[in-house]
């Protein structure tokens, strides 16, 4: 736990908390922010990828929050009811001690799906503090008017696309737009503000303080419940089931689709245009997430994603599939194929880092490596969880048949440039592995397949990667074919069984590595001078990277040197444990938050070096 008033210098800073200052809560459908002040500042409803209802975090004067604090000098702190995704945040005044209880119930089909009900529980514990809300929704990302209307305990938000009901134990008051409460609390006493989105079949409901009891307590066993199937009894078995937590809220229940992170827009550099939508679904970032579920024992969220992606295409036979492949690299949470990239120039921007974007242009790219995760991650579920059915043995081939033909191909590779395609070797890289994994599934099961083509084409792209990929005159191997510019993503060719992590050449690019890419731990993904990636600006330290570092050092056999940079690493997360997709140069966390790809990296990592170290 840390202390939680730290703000950005200057006028922008005094009005956006920093992205790390944040705890995030869910009901496996959608999520929100939750500040060390008490405000939520970024929630949409009722999906991850609907438009936002509170967005402050995108522009604090018209985004809309829910600010719920102490209405006196505090400081605070904040952290997760043990083993759960409920979040408390604890105020600390002259007078009295308070906290706020904040959690989404998490409820099945038939029980008020629909309804996204949001708890923020207020408890004095000690002494007497005087409190304060203001409820100021902005929906429609802050573009969509709206009427309230307040009916006693009771308001009603009303816009042209949805409604919201707040009911709360305290005394509201309203003007035009928002409503607000003053209240104060004696120690053991507590006031209850519910949220609710509300429609012809879900009618506003009072939340008593009974009632707020009871679903607190629900919630809690619901999260203790799904944790305690985790067998990871490692070292860092906190700091990992955090990220497993994590890994589950940007999970979509309905359909098992697993988000890449639950905001947009929120930026790579301060003031730049590296500014991405991550609420969808990446086929790579999902199949990572999934090695990580499977390696701690998580095998049903493994079982949901298949079945999303059976649905999405994947069951095709491979006859007349386009040179992009059997699958897009991304999705909606629910399959749509269409995410149409537009700005939304109203709002300025966390600390005026525009343009704000919804959707993402990225999903017409060709991304090759996405099917070697893909293929793997059904293999690991093949032999961790599950044997595969006979029908997604059959997709799997399909795949596998369309890659043989298509690999040896330029792309826009992991990392989605926008600078055109180009031969990266990551992409010959995972079109190995999943050729490979094929081939293994088919060997150990003894599953039809067109073995001799299978092993041809994947003995031809290890001769490539070897031939081509090696640049003799550094002694490493490199970003692309025929090039010298070193890339992060090199550091998966062990953790994918492609080279020893001891062969002599693999050593000297992980020495090339260190000199080029890292600083004190931290991984740069590339640099941008020496490899032009189609954008302006540049960017902090990718921390997936750094955790894959962590990764190679141990598989390498500098354990001390893995556990020190591992160590580092997790000084870099925020007070709950939690972590943005970059680190900036003086250790602030930027990029989209949380992120699946560096706590799904985190879990790996653990893993790998808990078991070196023995």
């Amino acid at each position: 736990m840390a202390f939680g008033n730290a703000c950005l210098g200057g006028v922008d800073g005094a009005r956006y908390l920093p992205i790390s200052e944040h705890g995030l809560i869910g009901d496996l459908r959608t999520a929100a922010l939750v500040g060390t002040n008490g405000t939520i500042d970024w929630y949409c409803c009722p999906r991850f990828d609907a438009p936002s209802v509170f967005a402050s975090i995108l522009d604090a004067d018209r985004g809309g929050s829910f600010e719920l604090a102490a209405d006196v000098p505090t400081r605070t702190r904040q952290f997760y009811f043990p083993d759960t995704n409920v979040l408390i945040t604890r105020f600390f005044a002259s007078d009295g001690v308070a906290e706020i209880q904040d959690f989404m119930p998490v409820v099945d089909e038939s029980r008020e799906a629909a309804r996204h009900r949001l708890i923020r529980r207020v408890i004095c514990v000690r002494g007497t503090l005087p409190f304060r809300a203001r409820i100021a929704p902005r929906f429609g990302y802050g573009a969509e008017p709206h009427t309230v209307e307040l009916r006693g305990h009771e308001a009603l938000f009303r816009s042209r696309s949805m409604a919201l009901a707040l009911t709360a134990t305290a005394t509201l008051e309203c003007d035009d737009q928002d409503v607000w409460s003053h209240f104060k609390l004696l120690e053991g006493e507590t006031a209850v503000f519910a949220l609710d989105q509300i429609g012809d079949d879900v009618v506003p409901r009072a939340c008593p303080r009974a009632e707020a009891e009871e679903q607190f307590e629900a919630t809690v066993r619901f999260w203790r419940r799904w944790l305690a199937g985790s067998r990871y009894h490692g070292r860092w078995r906190e700091t990992v089931h955090r990220s497993a937590l994590v890994l589950k809220l940007l999970t979509y229940a309905p359909t098992g689709a697993i988000v890449a992170a639950p905001t947009t827009s929120l930026p790579e550099q301060i003031g730049g245009e590296r500014n991405w939508d991550y609420r969808y679904v990446w086929v790579r970032d999902a199949a990572f997430c999934i090695y990580a579920m499977l390696r701690l024992g998580f095998t049903s969220e493994a079982e949901a994603f298949m079945a999303f992606l059976d649905e999405r295409g994947m069951q095709g036979s491979g006859q007349g599939i386009a040179d992009t492949g059997p699958l897009q690299i991304m999705y909606g949470i629910d399959g749509r194929d269409d995410l149409p990239e537009y700005e939304l120039s109203h709002l300025e921007g966390y600390l005026g880092s525009a343009p704000v974007r919804v959707g993402n242009a990225a999903t017409g790219q060709l991304q090759l490596d996405i099917y070697g995760a893909l293929i793997d991650s059904v293999y690991l579920y093949d032999k961790w969880g599950q044997p595969i059915s006979s029908d997604r043995w059959d997709e799997v081939g399909a795949v596998v048949d369309w890659l043989c033909g298509h690999w040896d191909q330029p792309d826009e590779g992991i990392w989605e440039t926008r600078g055109g395609r180009r031969n990266f070797l990551y992409s010959r890289l995972m079109c190995w592995v999943a050729i490979e994994r094929a081939i293994r599934m088919a060997n150990r099961r003894g599953l039809p397949a067109d073995l001799p083509r299978w092993r041809q084409s994947r003995d031809a792209i290890y001769r490539q990667i070897m031939r081509r990929g090696w640049s003799a005159e550094r002694g490493t191997f490199a970003q692309g074919l025929d090039s010298d510019v070193l890339d992060a993503s090199l550091l998966m060719m062990p953790m994918a069984k492609f080279i020893s992590p001891t062969d002599p050449k693999w050593l000297s690019t992980l020495d090339a590595l260190t000199t080029d890419l890292v600083s004190d731990s931290l991984v740069y993904r590339y640099d941008p001078q020496a490899s032009p990636d189609g954008l302006r600006g540049t960017e902090g330290t990718f921390s997936i990277c750094s955790f894959w570092y962590v990764e190679a050092l141990a598989r390498a056999g500098r354990l001390e040197e893995a556990q020190l940079a591992f160590e580092k690493m997790l000084t870099y997360a925020n007070h709950l444990g939690l972590y943005a997709e970059e680190i900036g140069p003086t250790g602030e966390q930027l990029g989209n938050f949380p992120q699946a790809f560096t706590h799904l990296s985190l879990i790996s990592a653990a893993f790998n070096l808990d078991r070196a170290l023995g």
